[in-house]
């Protein structure tokens, strides 16, 4: 399988390959990554309870959970770039040390104003240790044991993205109200920490020309005047402000291009440098990696609002009918390298065209049972194609690149599920509203948008160029 090129070494860095270190090395740069997307969804379950305690308001509820999700949108990008210039295994620890006391302080949270700013804070630890993982992986893992990592970094993701809201109830359900949901998860971040100090190579980073700090305000700009109406328009009614916000973010994204070519010729680096854009299948890349998560932020959103709502099952109960859906996603993930090198990249497009009939059936199947859960499984592997294409889309980007490339492909995959969300999520809400069944238009939206995401492959595989060295 062609390896990810932006998360490769620069030449001078010597990469990690005791047998001793592996697999401890592997477990803390995961176990990282499984907490920073657990926390996505880990609190849904618990926003009754933090309402009645803190007093919250809707807009305060609905800040505590996309909070999180919309500083970690934001900063993805700088968070690359801040590895790329002083070292990944500094930004990892950092991301992680800032991740662990956040969440302390959210879980002796005395007010909603509190409980907000630790959630921000929170998605800005996420932010700077997220893209650190994949190029820990690139850098110290090769060959047949890199495989093996990506693939359990797919079952990772997939298995966080689905055990937040079980692990959520399970916790809830312990009668310890809230709090536990956030303070059992520090004792865990703090022992991954000191191991993390003990464990991970040191490394100089691959840069030293700043971190472009125009770039990035007015790329934080543009994203947060798109995400945010997005997250909170559907709970407020989409409100004049909201739309108007959308309109004036398209003139940020202009201004943030303005700003990047000026820092260019400049001689400076830019936050995201066009080169990145101009190599061979990012930008057919950049579309599936919007359209895909797209469907999986919508699938999970309004399957946990149809299982617990409609079908009246328990938040455990729900999480546990999307567990053949994660397990799938990963096993995906595991034997995709294990396949001939010609099958790898023409089965891409072809895990979208099986998600997509898959959503229709997970519409038909609205009654949940076995036949729901065999959907959710082959909507997971079809999906699974998803670190496939994230090695397509990277196999060309020139090393230098690295940071830009990574946090551009994570951003992009988190605003997809931002759109998923916020668009199929709307759709269903206001079909149940007024008392018609949403399942299955909802599930025609997330087919389309599946396909969508297969022809934009089909682009992506006739790209044959060998990758970088």
């Amino acid at each position: 399988m062609s390896q990810i090129a932006a998360s490769s070494p620069p030449a001078h860095t010597k990469p990690q390959e005791t047998p001793k270190a592996g697999g401890l090395l592997l477990t803390i740069i995961l176990v990282g990554q499984f907490l920073a997307v657990l926390n996505v969804n880990i609190v849904n379950v618990a926003t009754p309870t933090i309402e009645s305690d803190l007093h919250s308001s809707g807009a305060g509820l609905q800040m505590i959970i996309a909070g999180y999700t919309i500083v970690y949108a934001v900063l993805l990008i700088t968070g690359a770039r801040v590895g790329d210039l002083f070292g990944y295994r500094r930004a990892f620890l950092g991301g992680l040390a800032l991740f662990t006391f956040t969440t302390l302080l959210a879980g002796l949270a005395p007010s909603t104003a509190w409980l907000v700013g630790s959630r921000l804070l929170q998605g800005a630890g996420a932010a700077m240790m997220v893209p650190q993982v994949l190029t820990l992986l690139q850098r110290n893992y090769h060959g047949a044991a890199r495989g093996r990592a990506m693939g359990l970094w797919s079952l990772m993701i997939s298995g966080g993205i689905v055990a937040g809201q079980a692990v959520g109830g399970i916790l809830l359900g312990v009668g310890l109200g809230w709090r536990l949901v956030f303070l059992v998860l520090v004792p865990v971040s703090a022992l991954l920490l000191v191991a993390g100090f003990r464990v991970l190579p040191a490394d100089t980073g691959g840069a030293r020309s700043g971190l472009d700090p125009w770039g990035l305000v007015t790329l934080s700009a543009a994203v947060l005047l798109f995400v945010v109406p997005l997250v909170l328009g559907r709970d407020l009614g989409w409100p004049v402000w909201g739309w108007i916000s959308m309109a004036l973010s398209a003139a940020a994204f202009y201004a943030f291009v303005r700003v990047e070519r000026w820092v260019t010729a400049s001689g400076r680096r830019p936050l995201v440098d066009a080169g990145v854009l101009r190599a061979p299948g990012m930008r057919p890349g950049l579309a599936v990696l919007l359209f895909g998560p797209a469907t999986w932020g919508a699938f999970l959103f309004t399957s946990a609002l149809h299982l617990q709502g409609d079908l009246h099952m328990t938040p455990l109960a729900s999480g546990m009918m999307l567990v053949p859906c994660a397990l799938a996603f990963g096993l995906v993930g595991l034997v995709w390298p294990r396949l001939p090198q010609r099958l790898q990249r023409s089965l891409v497009p072809v895990g979208y065209l099986v998600a997509a009939p898959a959503y229709l059936g997970l519409g038909l199947a609205a009654g949940g049972g076995v036949p729901y859960a065999v959907m959710s499984a082959l909507i997971g592997a079809g999906l699974g194609v998803q670190i496939a294409v994230t090695t397509m889309v990277t196999e060309r980007v020139d090393r230098a690149y690295a940071a830009d490339a990574s946090g551009a492909l994570l951003t992009v995959m988190q605003l997809g599920q931002v759109i998923g969300v916020s668009t199929v999520g709307t759709l269903f809400i206001t079909l149940e509203s007024a008392s018609v069944a949403a399942s299955l238009p909802t599930a025609v939206a997330m087919a389309v948008l599946a396909a969508l995401a297969g022809l934009c492959a089909i682009f992506l595989v006739r790209r044959r160029t060998p990758a970088l060295a």
